[in-house]
């Protein structure tokens, strides 16, 4: 079923050819649109909060390059900055200036990290802080290496992880991955979210044998679900009292929630910090960090090795730079978060199945007559059918959402009150 309102001509023929070079037509599995049984219109060029296809349909975009565009697109700043830099050259696998000037500026904005390690994407950041948590904690016991992860919490396509995940496994309804062996999750310890009862049991169970937990501390590829009955505070207590680090992937929620992040939000301190997306600016970076004591392991400082030819190039640390000099402006978070609010709220009046959720800069909707306080919640109660419905809808009145139940939404300093109001007056009339 294709959206019949918007001329989609260019971006079906597109699709086509691109079915034959790619699979699935895609680089990433949820673009292909599966989930919402159509087409993804091919994005030609974008401004502000507004992306345009190939047939010159207009959106306002909620997407946000699934989350690092919190100015909106071609920000004046950041591509004035990369013009003046891309003339002294794109990569030289050397070190250079900017990328301490973009480590200080880090590390002065996230409250845990006093020293990090610039990568070049969120999975390579995860990948490397579950293997530095395991270098940390087995220097003492060597049995300390098994990791917890919640279900429904995506880390990125790192074998390890890679069950019961959320973003495009669950969207596509993969139960895990082909190719992932069983000696690749071994280790891997499943937890539902928000619930601290079943992590104690866990920890019981596995006396001495967690080396870390590793959480989003806002769910953002199960669709949006918030930390409830101060669950990040409690892992992080759990944590301590079982010699395990608790590891927090921000790579959604940094400088997305909060200037700070999810841990400055909720103050809870993790041991380890992804990030990704924002610290880019639009471009492809990644990097963890953590206390000089646990970063200390790291190569050629330490024995746990870990490199990358791009990490740290001078395109994303000049554009991330100048992201986070933007972000830290007065009133930033509060202005963002007063505007997804005001979408989520309105979103609750209009149907009251809908039930919506905000965190910062970061919102999300489901389907559903329950509350979604973790990914059995989303499986059991939210209606796939009416999100199809709607999303359809939603699109053929030029709005972009994210294709699928299972994914946040991203709110720009770009988007004005106007837009807003149009996506709810659209919504309104919305009729399954």
């Amino acid at each position: 079923m294709t959206s019949t309102k918007l001329n989609r001509k260019n971006s079906t023929e597109l699709f086509k050819i691109a079915q034959t070079l790619l699979p699935g037509g895609v680089n990433s599995p949820v673009r292909a649109f599966r989930a919402i049984d159509s087409q993804p219109p091919f994005i030609k060029k974008a401004q502000g909060a507004y992306i345009w296809d190939e047939d010159d349909n207009r959106y306002i975009d909620f997407v946000g390059s699934w989350g690092p565009m919190i100015l909106g697109h071609r920000n004046l700043q950041i591509e004035n900055a990369l013009k003046t830099v891309i003339e002294n050259g794109t990569s030289f696998g050397a070190p250079t200036q900017i990328e301490n000037t973009m480590a200080q500026e880090v590390v002065k904005l996230v409250p845990s990290i006093e020293m990090l390690r610039f990568v070049n994407s969120g999975t390579e950041a995860v990948m490397s802080a579950i293997r530095l948590a395991r270098a940390f904690t087995s220097q003492n016991n060597p049995q300390q290496i098994k990791i917890i992860k919640f279900t429904g919490c995506y880390h990125g396509h790192i074998d390890s992880l890679l069950v019961k995940a959320g973003s495009g496994v669950l969207t596509l309804g993969l139960p895990d991955s082909p190719g992932v062996t069983k000696e690749a999750t071994a280790n891997t310890v499943l937890v539902p979210f928000n619930n601290i009862k079943a992590l104690e049991k866990t920890f019981a169970e596995n006396k001495d044998q967690i080396s870390a937990i590793i959480v989003e501390p806002v769910v953002g590829n199960s669709g949006c679900i918030l930390p409830k009955n101060n669950f990040l505070k409690k892992l992080r207590e759990i944590s301590k009292a079982n010699n395990a680090l608790l590891i927090f992937d921000e790579v959604m929620t940094g400088f997305r929630v909060a200037l700070g992040g999810a841990q400055e939000k909720y103050n809870v301190m993790p041991d380890i910090t992804c990030l990704g997306k924002i610290i880019g600016g639009g471009l492809p970076v990644g990097a963890y960090g953590a206390s000089k004591k646990i970063m200390s392991m790291v190569a050629p400082l330490g024995p746990m090795y870990q490199a990358g030819t791009l990490s740290g190039n001078p395109l994303a640390m000049t554009a991330g730079l100048e992201c986070l000099k933007q972000i830290q402006r007065p009133n930033f978070y509060t202005e963002l978060e007063e505007k997804a609010k005001y979408l989520s709220d309105a979103l609750k009046e209009i149907d009251e199945d809908i039930q919506s959720c905000y965190a910062g800069g970061m919102f999300g909707f489901f389907f559903a007559k329950a509350e979604i306080n973790c990914f059995e919640d989303a499986q059991a109660f939210i209606d796939l059918d009416k999100f199809r419905k709607f999303y359809l809808h939603m699109l053929a009145e030029g709005v972009y959402l994210a294709p699928s139940a299972f994914e946040a939404g991203f709110m720009s300093d770009a988007h004005s009150y106007a837009d807003l109001d149009y996506v709810i007056d659209k919504a309104k009339k919305f009729k399954y």
